[in-house]
């Protein structure tokens, strides 16, 4: 099993900045991918962000290409989403995400292909 906690959600105006975190624990050698999630109020859960352990690929979404950067430190089993120029649209419970999976050269997109989850941070953009 692999724990993930979510910290940095808060509340900030638009175009500021936040820096999300996700800390794993238990079995971090059996992870692979790591991912950043968003669900709006009423919406499904999307894609963010996603890297490879080796760090060598990452993968945005569209409404992230430009904003926002995935990284991780795999000395300290923890990834990060640096968000910046937020817009309103952005506000929703942020989830990291944990494959197990060995994919070469392929970040996963889907919520399926993600084994464990953390419980969310809240990111709300006010206008």
């Amino acid at each position: 099993q692999v724990q993930l906690v979510e910290s940095g959600g808060g509340l900030v105006q638009a175009g500021g900045s936040l820096r999300l975190s996700c800390a794993a624990s238990g079995r971090t050698a059996s992870v692979n991918a790591m991912g950043w999630f968003r669900q709006a109020p009423g919406k499904e859960r999307s894609f963010v962000a996603g890297i490879s352990r080796s760090r060598s690929t990452t993968s945005y979404a569209d409404s992230a290409k430009g904003r926002f950067t995935i990284s991780r430190d795999n000395a300290k089993n923890t990834v990060y989403l640096q968000m910046n120029s937020l817009k309103p649209e952005d506000t929703a419970v942020y989830y990291c995400a944990a494959d197990v999976a060995f994919r070469a050269g392929v970040v996963p997109t889907t919520t399926h292909e993600y084994d464990f989850w953390g419980q969310g941070t809240q990111v709300t953009v006010s206008s």
